[in-house]
């Protein structure tokens, strides 16, 4: 456990461990001899010994906490801050359900196993593991599940790959116009659709440098929300095959691609099963 002061902050090092002076803890990754009884160092502070937590030495911390945090890699966990509602519903599209704590903006879900911390690895999505703190807001609810190679993998920037040379933009076979005509279930008009999977489409290609497959999934969630009241057919697999396109011009594996406009057409659907 770590007090934290206002903002969420941990609390100040002491002036033996003002910048780092000291040398900082063994454990630290530019590991050190400090020993400070104090806790100095944020993070590395963190103790579940009673001792420490009830000593003298950190009875000012906690008379001044605004918070508790824990040092998650040290409780043998992964926490992933999803600070917004975006995020959460991509995590309940996306990945396999786990222990989930509510906060102030979001939830965040805790996975057994530890790994590389990172932030704003997806929009509104920091990962909380190794040299990171995370708030203590409870014990949360559901069955703590192992960490997921998907989570392992956001911080491989899968999304960051350079888009194909030559600047153009891939397009598959099915890539031919979407016509009312064709799927009169679908109580449309041509512009309609037309102009808002342009749009979509744009703000896929517009994330070139991280975040498309996350946006992939956000597009098809809207999209597939747009076309929840038509009686149907409405063609959702040729728009599908439009966003796997724009994002796999931009870097985007084509299986995460598939994968995340999937899930977005699951996510809009009110029955679990998006209209075709």
């Amino acid at each position: 456990m770590l007090p934290l002061r206002e903002g969420k902050l941990p609390v100040g090092n002491c002036p033996e461990c003002a910048d780092n002076a000291c040398g900082g803890r063994p454990h630290m990754k530019a590991a050190g001899p400090c020993l400070c009884p104090a806790p100095c160092h944020g993070w590395a502070a963190a103790t579940a010994d009673p001792a420490v937590l009830t000593s003298p030495a950190w009875a000012r911390a906690w008379r001044e906490a605004a918070a508790v945090a824990y040092h998650p890699a040290g409780a043998g966990v992964t926490v992933l801050d999803l600070d917004t509602a975006q995020a959460v519903a991509w995590a309940r599209a996306t990945l396999p359900t786990t222990r989930t704590v509510a906060t102030t903006r979001g939830e965040h879900w805790i996975y057994l196993g530890t790994m590389r911390s990172a932030n704003s690895v997806l929009p509104g999505v920091d990962i909380k593991s190794q040299a990171a703190y995370a708030r203590w807001l409870g014990p949360g609810s559901g069955t703590m599940t192992e960490l997921p190679d998907s989570v392992r993998a956001l911080t491989r920037k899968e999304e960051a790959t350079p888009a194909p040379s030559g600047g153009g933009v891939a397009s598959s076979s099915t890539a031919t116009g979407w016509a009312r005509s064709v799927n009169s279930g679908c109580r449309h008009t041509d512009r309609y659709v037309h102009s808002g999977l342009q749009r979509g489409l744009g703000k896929i290609r517009d994330r070139a440098e991280s975040g498309a497959g996350s946006q992939a999934f956000g597009v098809a969630r809207f999209l597939a929300a747009q076309h929840s009241q038509c009686p149907g057919p409405c063609d959702l697999d040729l728009i599908a095959h439009h966003l796997v396109d724009a994002a796999v011009s931009v870097g985007v594996p084509h299986d995460y691609a598939t994968r995340a406009v999937a899930n977005g057409f699951t996510a809009a659907a009110p029955s679990g099963s998006p209209r075709r």
